[in-house]
């Protein structure tokens, strides 16, 4: 069968090989439609990902329909079901597994990093590990996981309705946290260097927007906070000006939720973070509730998904999509391997 495999720097090749057996006790075979590229593959394709395999195959971004099921699976998750999967491992025994929250597990393993992931025809994974996907089909599924990075984040920082919220970085992980922090009543202000980025953020539920290249950003969330500043900030970027923005922009008191890994180190003012009292947290992968929060959202069918999907592609046609994405960063929402 075929598979997709990043090599070394800026390589990647169409590799054939073996299709896996029936599944096992415990195991589903899922045949795969789509899988979406994400921020993690580029990375790994400019040899930027220091925690991913090399080679690797890359993708954890899945929608796919159960082949075939193993003993013990619940007879809910029959063949033919159109599902997605959950791509992290948990190991049960460090402090995050202590703690229930396995998202974080410290050995996480994520599909198409630490280890072999979903770009090929079939593959093999615990039950556990499959979601049902509801009403979507295969091509929509594909979006889930990224959002649900994005919804997760909203539910670290405890949004509420009563919560003016800034997200930075309007990419599928932070429009996902723009549409759960609007789904749960927040006013929601999107920013971003881009203005179709922004201008699809509004069309999901941000009440404002905010070019951070054009635009005056301090003066601007002053105007729409009252002079309070918002009082969650959602850094969805991963560049020492976004996390130095959101410590700089957030109200006192306020609520700084991390999901973008910065690629070099970030100076503070620290007196921030005791001036505005604040709660820095980290947000990492998604919990089961997150996914399903993220199908059920879909389900309404009023996402414009097209929007969302910059291209479906072929296999052979990944090198080149891939070159064509590290020339032009920020034009890429997803782009999808239709198998």
């Amino acid at each position: 069968m075929k598979a997709i495999q990043i090599t070394h720097t800026q390589q990647l090749n169409v590799i054939n090989i073996e299709k896996p057996q029936a599944p096992g006790k415990g195991e589903i075979l899922l045949k795969l439609h789509y899988v979406g590229f994400c921020g993690s593959d580029i990375n790994t394709f400019m040899g930027r990902n220091t925690m991913a395999l090399n080679p690797v195959i890359p993708g954890h971004e899945v929608g796919a329909v159960i082949e075939a099921v193993g003993d013990g699976v619940p007879e809910a998750l029959k063949p033919g079901m159109v599902v997605t999967c959950n791509p992290y491992t948990n190991c049960g025994k460090c402090a995050a597994c202590r703690n229930q929250r396995v998202n974080a597990c410290q050995h996480n393993e994520t599909l198409g990093v630490q280890r072999n992931g979903a770009m090929m025809e079939y593959i093999v994974l615990p039950w556990e590990k499959v979601i049902p996907a509801g009403l979507l089909t295969p091509k929509v599924c594909a979006l889930v996981e990224p959002m649900s990075v994005g919804f997760h984040a909203v539910s670290r920082a405890q949004v509420t309705d009563v919560d003016v919220v800034l997200v930075i970085g309007c990419g599928m992980v932070g429009m996902g946290a723009v549409v759960r922090s609007a789904t749960r009543g927040a006013t929601v202000v999107a920013a971003d260097i881009d203005d179709e980025k922004l201008a699809l953020a509004k069309a999901m539920g941000a009440s404002y927007t905010i070019n951070t290249k054009t635009d005056d950003v301090h003066r601007r969330l002053l105007d729409i906070t009252g002079g309070f500043g918002p009082d969650v900030v959602i850094e969805a970027v991963g560049s020492p000006a976004t996390y130095q923005m959101a410590v700089d922009e957030v109200a006192f008191t306020g609520r700084v939720i991390c999901i973008g890994y910065a690629k070099s180190e970030v100076s503070f003012q620290t007196k921030y973070f005791v001036q505005k009292e604040l709660d820095i947290r980290g947000s990492r992968n998604a919990m089961p509730q997150d996914f399903r929060a993220v199908i059920h959202y879909l389900e309404r069918g009023t996402t414009p998904i097209d929007k969302l999907i910059t291209k479906v592609i072929r296999p052979e046609e990944a090198l080149a999509t891939m070159q064509w994405w590290s020339e032009n960063p920020g034009k890429v929402f997803r782009i999808l391997v239709e198998f």
